[in-house]
Order: C-alpha cells, then structure tokens, then sequence
C-alpha cells in the first residue's frame, strides 16, 4: 500500500476522533527488533500491549500478527492512526484484550525470494514467531494465536496460514494483493515497470509463473487442509490496483470447496480512509474467534 496514500487517510481519520488520545491513552506501543540468522540482521516490529498488559503480571493473551503493505513498515499502525484507533475499541469496551504484532515485512510478500536470497518466510516461522512468544506473556496452541494483512500483508497472511492452518485459528485480510494472472507490463508505462522491479525481486525477473504460481494463495487455496481456520477477508469494489476481482476469485474457490469464510465487497478503493472503516470488524473478528476457541477448550477441559 502506498505510504503518501496511508498518511492522506491518516490524516483524514485523526480529524474525525471525537477526544484527545494522549489525555485518555489506555495501551502501549513497544518497537524493538528480532534477531534473524536467517536473514542475517535483525527485524524491526512493533507490538500494540492492552491496557491490562502491564498490571496483570501473570494473565496471558491471545496474539494476532498483522502484516503491514508494500511500501510501510512496522510502525503501520502507529504512524497511520490505526493505534489510536485500537486503543478507542479497547475504551470503549469494543474490543478484548489482545496482543497485536506488526513485524516488518519490506518487499517481500512475506515468502521466501525465488533467488532464495531473501528467506523471509522460514524467518518468520522458524525465527520470528518463537522470540516474540518467548518474550511476551502469549496463550500457547493455536486456539489463540491469528494472523492477518493489509494488502501486500494479506497476501502474506493468506499464503502464511493457508500453508501452515496448524499455527493459526482465525485468518483475516484486507484488500489483499490478489491477482488472478501473473501481472504483465508494459514498457511504456513507468508505474508498471517500478512495480515490475518490486515484483521481480521476489517472484524472479522475469517473473518465474511456476514459482508463482506455487506462492499464490489463489492457487492454494485450491487444495490447502483448512479445517477449523476461521476465514474472514474484505476489499474496496473499486480497488485501485484490481485486488478485488482476486478477493472475488478467492470466495468463489472457498464457496466450491464448501470451506466456511466471511468475505464482504464493500465501496472504496485502496488506501488507509478504507482500511481505518474496517479494520475494527477484522479485530474484533479475530477476537471473537479466540473467546469461542479458548471456550470450548476450557469446557472440553
């Protein structure tokens, strides 16, 4: 996701909360970074703690990883306004305590590169995910643990939980970098080919289509074990960059496989002013899906 485009909507969201964060501020932001043998240098995140992190010293929490779009970082959520908005649901009782990781993700779509140069798909899994639920006060088993993305972020998560069902319950997306042929370009148009560039560095220049192909959560979607996953993903109906006939493609391969999935089209296009209208719904999503897996482990008990 554009970063120009993130901040305009920022801007506009930020204008139209009704009080002052920083009087009535509840949660808190850590950024720190994780060590990476894989990739061979450490990885800047960030992680959003509830109002009850710090005073609760032995409670534990569900966790959700929430991959950022091209162009961010992991300060997503909080140079966006997307913290503050967390922290208005967790005020207004809208939203139950959890953990929320934004790891940063660069250009890679969260895979690992054709050129196996950039192994960012092993770092996250093998890495990653044990060093943050190490060092913070995480619900161990999957009943508790979720991942979701905006756009290059929801491909990322899509891909991630749709290989790997076995670490996550819930699964959520927004405007995810959905697309149902391999992206040409056209050497007269500069946008395409600067997109070409972020694209080939990941997906191999030209673009390998097996290898992408093997990578597309499209594609997996087809045949990936995906009982018990909890499945919700949206997009703008005039996406900018034509995500959302990806987003429809997905439905309808869920819908033939019989595979339970909330999915909504919804009007807008592809930037921070519609991520902001919905990103409430896709927490508390997720929320919603920990409380009733964490219920029915503890009446099995």
């Amino acid at each position: 996701m554009n970063r120009s485009r993130l901040l305009r909507g920022a801007v506009l969201f930020l204008g139209c909360l009704a009080f002052d964060h920083a009087v009535f501020a509840t949660g808190r932001a850590e950024c720190l970074s994780a060590a990476s043998k894989i990739l061979g240098h450490p990885v800047a995140y960030c992680v959003l703690l509830p109002p009850s992190y710090d005073a609760e010293k032995t409670r534990r929490y569900p966790i959700l990883y929430l991959l950022h779009g091209l162009g961010d970082n992991e300060q997503m959520l909080i140079h966006s306004g997307g913290f503050n908005l967390v922290e208005d649901l967790w005020e207004r009782h809208q939203l139950g305590d959890l953990l929320i990781v934004t790891p940063d993700g660069g250009s890679s779509f969260y895979i690992n590169s054709r050129d196996g140069h950039r192994r960012y798909e092993d770092f996250f899994l093998r890495e990653f995910l044990p060093q943050i639920e190490k060092r913070y006060r995480t619900r161990a088993g999957r009943a508790s643990h979720g991942i979701a993305g905006i756009s290059m972020g929801g491909y990322g998560a899509l891909h991630l939980a749709f290989l790997h069902p076995e670490l996550f319950v819930s699964l959520g997306a927004h405007s995810a970098a959905l697309l149902e042929k391999i992206p040409t370009v056209a050497a007269s148009d500069s946008r395409q080919l600067a997109r070409s560039r972020i694209l080939g560095d990941v997906f191999g220049s030209p673009l390998d289509p097996v290898f992408w192909k093997h990578n597309d959560p499209l594609t997996i979607a087809h045949t990936a074990s995906l009982a018990g996953l909890q499945i919700y993903f949206d997009c703008g109906s005039e996406d900018d960059f034509g995500f959302d006939a990806g987003a429809v493609a997905l439905d309808k391969t869920l819908d033939s496989r019989h595979i339970p999935h909330e999915f909504h089209l919804y009007p807008g296009g592809h930037n921070w002013v519609y991520v902001a209208e919905h990103l409430p719904a896709l927490l508390q999503f997720h929320f919603r899906v920990f409380e009733s897996a964490s219920s029915r482990r503890n009446s099995s008990q």
